[in-house]
């Protein structure tokens, strides 16, 4: 699933659609986790787009009479195209601008969304619950630490939880962690703020690292532009089950947390 580093390189490669104006809409298959609302046709025609915002794993489009939500799933790709460029099997969404320019989705799976919600986007029941950015200054180490004081999940569940910061997904908590040299098992409530300090400066490092080099293409991502990301190729951790740890050489071991596969040193991440 493309994670936060993913959709925000997705989200710039969209910033030259700003301003310009839609000429038409397609909707091929809105058959989509929720199904893509028909009135969009009507509805974004000859609409100007204001700006691409993205909270959480969500791109905020604004046009001048409100919002359209998009989002990935789990398969789900956003390209910036000419307009003669001929649809595919799984290309279920179009926004075609006046300038010759098409935003199209293409999402084999169908878990992503396309939604309308309006002048209020903050309001809507997916985006309304979310913790902070992780980038933003509010996600700090005594955020976490007090956030945290009463959970005895898993910190690698834990700083999963969308409720408590947003966007950091089964990748870069893996990859984080073990920059912060924390064991993903360990409890929450047992990192002292010394801890919690350092697990919130890798994780914003980490996704900063991942957002210079384009994000993660392991399956589906690739970037508005067709391209793919490099980040996998500095992996510590994650997918590198039996592999020798790049920092003491003993082999990566993987566990279940949360459904997820979770990957890290046992020597690298003690617990004490």
């Amino acid at each position: 699933m493309p994670e936060l580093p993913e959709v925000e390189i997705t989200r710039r490669g969209l910033l030259p659609l700003i301003n310009q104006v839609v000429k038409n809409v397609a909707i091929r298959n809105a058959s989509m986790r929720w199904p893509i609302p028909s009135h969009l046709i009507k509805t974004l025609k000859n609409k100007k787009l204001v700006s691409l915002n993205r909270r959480a794993k969500y791109i905020l489009a604004q046009f001048d009479n409100g919002t359209l939500l998009l989002h990935l799933g789990m398969s789900g790709r956003i390209s910036l195209l000419d307009r003669n460029y001929p649809p595919e099997k799984h290309d279920h969404f179009d926004i075609e601008f006046q300038d010759g320019r098409l935003l199209r989705l293409r999402d084999p799976r169908r878990f992503g969304a396309v939604l309308w919600v309006g002048l209020e986007p903050s309001e809507h029941k997916l985006l309304s619950g979310l913790g902070p950015e992780p980038l933003d200054d509010m996600f700090n180490g005594e955020y976490l630490h007090q956030s945290i004081r009463t959970r005895t999940a898993t910190i690698k569940t834990t700083i999963m939880d969308s409720h408590l910061v947003v966007g950091v997904g089964n990748i870069y908590a893996s990859e984080s962690l073990f920059r912060a040299r924390i064991d993903p098992q360990l409890p929450a409530n047992k990192l002292s703020l010394a801890k919690c300090e350092r697990l919130v400066t890798e994780i914003k490092a980490t996704l900063n690292d991942a957002l210079n080099a384009g994000g993660s293409s392991l399956r589906d991502f690739f970037g508005t532009d067709g391209n793919p990301g490099y980040f996998q190729q500095e992996y510590f951790a994650y997918g590198r089950t039996d592999k020798p740890c790049k920092v003491c050489g003993k082999p990566i071991k993987t566990v279940r947390l949360g459904q997820r596969s979770t990957f890290y040193c046992a020597y690298c991440q003690k617990s004490v």
